[in-house]
C-alpha cells in the first residue's frame, strides 16, 4: 500500500497504565502508513500518564482534566489534533492489533468511495471472535435481546441482532453498526455527522455513529482480513456497577431517539421499566459474585 492520508489513532484511557503500553507497543507493525497517536486521557490517577511519555515520547498525551466519557474524549482528541488527517482509527487501550490490520481495514475502506467506517475481526484472548458487526438495534431485536439473551442464549432476537452468522462466514460485507472498540473512521464521514455524541457516556456511541452514518449515505463495513485482540473489560471491571448503570442508560437513550414519536411513549416507558428491572438484577448478580460461597 503507499500513497494512503495520515491516520490519527486516538486512544481512551483512564487508569489504563496496565494495558496501554501493550497496545501502544504493536502500532508500528498494524500499519505501514503515516501514523499519528494520541492518548485522550480522562483523568488517571495509576501513573501512566507518566509513564507513557517517558516510554513512547513520540505519544501526544492529551489530558481532558476531567472524564468525558468515551466519545467525549475521542471528540475532544480529534478537535485538537486531526490537522489534515484522511483517517481517525478509534481503538479501545486494552486492544493489539494484529500485524497489518490498520493498513488493511484503511485499503478496504479506500476501496469504497462511500464507507464511512470500517471495523476489524475481533478476537478475545483465546481466539474466540467477538460479533463486531451488528444490526441497528429495532423494537424488536432490542426489546426481545434485552430480556433474553442472558436467559435464552438461542434467541432468535440476539442471533439477529448481534449477527452471529456474518463472523462465522467472514466475509467482508456492510453492517448496520461496527464496535467502537477498534473503529477506522474516514475523517470526510467523521466530519459531515459531527463525530460521537458525547451524551453517550460510555456505551452505545458507537451504535449511535453507525447509525449517523447509515443515514447520511455512508458504508459501515465489516473487515474480517483485519484482525484485532481485545482483552475487554477493563474498565467495567474497575467499576462495575457504575458501567452497567451507564449501559443501560445508554441503551434507553438510543431507543428514545430513535423513536421519538409521541404516540411510541407508552412502549418508551415499557423499555424503561424493563432495563430498570434487568439492571437491578444484574447489579444484584454482581453483588452475590463479589461476595462468593456463603
Amino acid at each position: 500500500m503507499s500513497g494512503r492520508g495520515e491516520v490519527l489513532v486516538v486512544t481512551v484511557s483512564y487508569s489504563s497504565g496496565d494495558v496501554l503500553p501493550g497496545l501502544l507497543a504493536g502500532i508500528p507493525e498494524a500499519g505501514a502508513g503515516p501514523v499519528r497517536v494520541v492518548v485522550s486521557d480522562n483523568g488517571s490517577t495509576d501513573g501512566s500518564i507518566e509513564r507513557t511519555r517517558a516510554d513512547f515520547p513520540e505519544v501526544v498525551v492529551q489530558e481532558n482534566g476531567a472524564n468525558l466519557g468515551y466519545g467525549g474524549a475521542v471528540n475532544a482528541a480529534v478537535a485538537a489534533h486531526a490537522g489534515d488527517a484522511a483517517w481517525i482509527m478509534v481503538v479501545n487501550p486494552d486492544s493489539r492489533f494484529g500485524p497489518g490490520s490498520l493498513d488493511r481495514l484503511v485499503d478496504a475502506a479506500e476501496a469504497g468511495e462511500r464507507v464511512g467506517s470500517a471495523g476489524p475481526l475481533i478476537v478475545d484472548e483465546a481466539g474466540t471472535p467477538y460479533p463486531s458487526a451488528r444490526e441497528l438495534p429495532s423494537f424488536r431485536t432490542g426489546i426481545g435481546h434485552a430480556l433474553f439473551a442472558n436467559l435464552w442464549r438461542g434467541n432468535p432476537w440476539t442471533a439477529r441482532y448481534r449477527q452471529d452468522d456474518v463472523v462465522a462466514r467472514g466475509e467482508q460485507v456492510p453492517t448496520g453498526w461496527l464496535s467502537g472498540a477498534c473503529l477506522l473512521i474516514r475523517r470526510e464521514a467523521y466530519d459531515a455527522v459531527g463525530g460521537f455524541d458525547d451524551s453517550y457516556f460510555m456505551y452505545f456511541e458507537d451504535v449511535d455513529l453507525g447509525r449517523k452514518l447509515g443515514e447520511a449515505g455512508w458504508v459501515n463495513l465489516y473487515v474480517p482480513s483485519a484482525r484485532v485482540v481485545h482483552i475487554g473489560a477493563t474498565t467495567a471491571r474497575k467499576s462495575p456497577g457504575r458501567t452497567l448503570r451507564a449501559h443501560h442508560e445508554s441503551a434507553y437513550r438510543y431507543i428514545a431517539r430513535k423513536h421519538p414519536e409521541w404516540w411510541l411513549a407508552p412502549v418508551r416507558l415499557a423499555i424503561r421499566a424493563g432495563l430498570r428491572l434487568r439492571l437491578a438484577w444484574e447489579l444484584r448478580g454482581r453483588r452475590r459474585h463479589d461476595r462468593g460461597p456463603l
